[in-house]
């Protein structure tokens, strides 16, 4: 009789004590390194506030710039590129130095860090753009800004979404297409049969960068595209290929997108309702000595970013558990629509490798946005025990090293 919690503790046994630590040190090092982030952050806003560079920079952008608009986008670039600066050491430990220590990074530094100025130019360009809408916002509604920026933000990520996979990956990596192949006819057909408008797979070269084994279902309206990374292609089997296909589809197949991006939205009407009631208050104490008039005084944006954060750090469970709601929802999904069960644990165990793979209730619920390795594996045993009847299911053709029992 096949058991599948015995089938998924086998499994799990095929993941070395050391690799286990390994990862565990990594995942585990990202929890303190969010809290670094966030204070790192705070910090350096108060620095800004308390030596009054927002109030010196906006004086002198008013001196030279008239246009409101052009003032806080011109004041916004600034600051971001100041914060850039001033975390340019905790970037590159995090980015470059702690990926490779890992063994997760395949790029020298050059490389990663033109790739990083790249990512900077960008978020600049769009981030000064945005949060100067923001104030625009801000000084025409002064009671309302909140619910007025939270729908221009609903905007702006349909837009991105949309054009993102056409204008923006390919500048980080080459998009092309998945040569002729059994596998690359099974993916066609697998989102042919589930409604996803493909009519060509793509392979991403990400091994320049990391090693990291993913695949996505990306775009909107009209900019879909379906792609796997070569990791993903090279590390693994056709099945696993398969099953993490069917993962992707499924986000598609069930309109992920709308809702995760409804839900973005009302986080960030609570994050602006939290920064108008907020604000006020700060101001009565320190505004003064900092320099700063009120909410639409732009000298104030590290005031109204630290605010930001803090809402979004506070609620991070809450995001996590939404994220991790509808990644469950495409576990299921791929496993019906690829039935590879075996496939999708053998994914998993890859995915291990910079994921923790077995925490505690609270420790998942708080810190972890994709199911855990072994709910996904002990998720895909469930859907196996109901299924033997499938030979397809019932006899896998596995690769050596899983356990007898994980086969049965």
């Amino acid at each position: 009789m096949f058991d599948p919690e015995v089938a998924t503790q086998a499994y799990m046994a095929t993941m070395s004590a050391a690799a286990r630590a390994k990862s565990n040190a990594y995942f585990e090092g990202g929890y303190w390194l969010q809290l670094i982030d966030f204070l790192f952050g705070v910090v350096v806003a108060w620095v800004l506030l308390k030596t009054r560079w927002g109030v010196k920079t906006r004086d002198w952008l008013q001196g030279k710039i008239k246009n409101h608009y052009w003032q806080a986008a011109v004041f916004t670039a600034a600051y971001i590129l100041l914060t850039f600066i001033i975390g340019l050491p905790l970037t590159i430990y995090e980015g470059f130095v702690r990926e490779h220590a890992y063994g997760l990074a395949n790029q020298t530094f050059m490389p990663w860090f033109g790739e990083q100025l790249m990512q900077f130019g960008i978020s600049t360009l769009l981030g000064s753009l945005s949060i100067a809408g923001i104030y625009v916002f801000i000084r025409r509604f002064p009671r309302t800004w909140w619910a007025w920026s939270a729908a221009a933000s609903a905007l702006f990520i349909m837009v991105f979404a949309t054009a993102a996979p056409v204008f923006i990956m390919p500048l980080f990596n080459k998009y092309t297409p998945l040569p002729q192949s059994q596998l690359r006819s099974e993916i066609l057909t697998m989102a042919r049969a589930n409604g996803i408008p493909a009519d060509n797979v793509y392979l991403v070269d990400a091994s320049k960068q990391s090693k990291r084994v993913s695949a996505n279902v990306s775009g909107m309206f009209g900019t879909i595209r379906v792609s796997l990374n070569d990791n993903l292609l090279n590390r693994t089997t056709p099945a696993e290929v398969r099953a993490v296909m069917g993962h992707e589809m499924g986000h598609y197949a069930l309109s992920h997108s709308l809702p995760l991006i409804t839900g973005s939205v009302i986080f960030l009407l609570a994050g602006f309702m939290f920064v108008h009631f907020s604000f006020g208050w700060v101001m009565q104490r320190f505004g003064h000595s900092w320099g700063i008039t009120s909410i639409a005084d732009i000298a104030g944006l590290p005031l109204f970013v630290v605010l930001v954060s803090c809402f979004f750090f506070l609620i991070t469970p809450l995001s996590n558990s939404l994220t991790r709601l509808y990644e469950t929802q495409a576990d299921l999904f791929g496993l019906n629509a690829a039935r590879e069960p075996d496939g999708e644990a053998l994914a998993d165990l890859k995915l291990a490798e910079y994921r923790k793979m077995d925490p505690g209730y609270w420790e998942e619920v708080i810190f972890f946005d994709h199911p855990s390795g072994a709910n996904r594996i002990r998720m895909a045993m469930r859907w196996k025990a109901e299924h033997l009847n499938d030979a397809q299911v019932a006899l896998p053709n596995l690769p050596r090293g899983v356990p007898e029992a994980a086969q049965k």
